[in-house]
């Protein structure tokens, strides 16, 4: 009798708990439809500011955000980044793989002249250049599947708020920062004669084999080629290769110096824990503090400490400012070491106590 009570007891439960996740689904797909099909009340403010400041026909402005369409794929993609949730031992082999770097090699070996001609009018080394293609896009071979149109769409308008008071207003700065990426994909639209609804990237809008949002395609894409625009879907090298270089130039990339180099530490050191990449601090300040470089540099420069939880525990780096510059692409420290290590193997330099 007990076993009958339990066994029913137990197929309630079961069939509780599919209701609910059946509730739930239905729920979230009656949400996205309702948001799919209702324009948020802002739009024609938008539409309006939009055309009025880079000279655009209004009605064509409307035209094509009647088109836009909401995308929960977009939002919950948002909500999970692997360098969000992931630790440096789970996160490096994303990125750094047998299969990337020898990619990465071939990739530079193809365009080897391309490349050594940027590096020489620009200081930014070849293997950086290929590095931020290969983790961002794998060489050109996942530029995005999203609309761009779409994915800004949805986070312009429908930013994810995770409820938390504080972070209210981080959550309402992403927003914004999304509305103007939109407002500025109609400009580099016709700026550069694409069509809006037809260019596809990242969950988040970014765009081409390096990744470029909007405002970043404007500020930053250079014509490499002389054929008077910035391609940076794949149909001209030079431009791409002369863009990502141009970034980093322009975020303060200093030809010759160092990216980061491994810190050893005296037994007993406490942690230190960096506010940011930005390197504050010199190396005697580190040196008081227990941190030291594993080789010595001959130089002193401004630098900061990053520590990492790799796969053979605590891993401590010394960062230089052009490990800062490799934020300002994406500001996660686990990806400008990805890129790091990435760009060292391409190179053929080994990685100090990497898997």
């Amino acid at each position: 009798m007990y076993e009958r009570h339990a066994r029913f007891a137990a197929m309630k439960a079961i069939h509780f708990r599919a209701a609910a996740i059946l509730l739930c689904t239905l729920l979230a797909l009656t949400t996205s439809s309702v948001l799919a099909a209702t324009p948020p009340p802002e739009l024609p403010a938008f539409a309006q500011r939009v055309a009025k400041q880079y000279g655009l026909d209004l009605r064509e402005v409307q035209a094509t955000l009647a088109q836009a369409q909401y995308r929960q794929s977009t939002i919950d993609a948002m909500t999970r980044p692997a360098e969000a949730v992931k630790p440096w031992k789970d996160y490096r082999p994303i990125f750094v793989t047998a299969k990337r770097i020898r990619d990465g090699r071939a990739f530079f070996d193809s365009h080897l002249d391309q490349l050594m001609k940027v590096q020489t009018a620009t200081g930014v080394p070849a293997e950086i250049i290929v590095a931020i293609i290969g983790v961002e896009t794998g060489y050109g071979g996942n530029t995005g599947s999203y609309r761009v149109l779409d994915a800004l769409y949805t986070l312009a308008f429908w930013y994810p708020r995770s409820g938390d008071p504080a972070q209210v207003q981080r959550e309402t700065d992403r927003q914004v920062f999304f509305r103007e990426q939109l407002a500025q994909l109609f400009a580099l639209a016709h700026e550069q004669g694409f069509t809006v609804t037809s260019l596809t990237g990242s969950y988040a809008g970014a765009m081409g084999w390096g990744q470029f949002m909007p405002s970043s395609y404007r500020d930053f894409a250079k014509d490499g080629d002389g054929d008077g625009r910035a391609d940076l879907f794949g149909g001209s090298m030079p431009d791409l290769f002369a863009s990502v270089a141009n970034y980093f130039v322009a975020h303060g990339w200093r030809s010759g110096e160092p990216v980061a180099v491994r810190a050893e530490n005296t037994p007993g050191t406490p942690p230190f824990v960096a506010e940011n990449s930005e390197p504050k601090f010199d190396l005697a300040a580190l040196a008081r503090l227990g941190y030291r470089p594993q080789q010595a540099l001959g130089h002193d420069l401004p630098v900061t400490l990053l520590t990492l939880q790799g796969v053979n525990g605590s891993e401590d780096w010394i960062t230089f400012n052009n490990f800062y510059v490799i934020t300002r692409y994406n500001k996660s420290p686990m990806y400008s070491m990805a890129v790091f290590q990435l760009a060292e193997a391409i190179a053929g330099r080994a990685i100090p106590d990497s898997p």
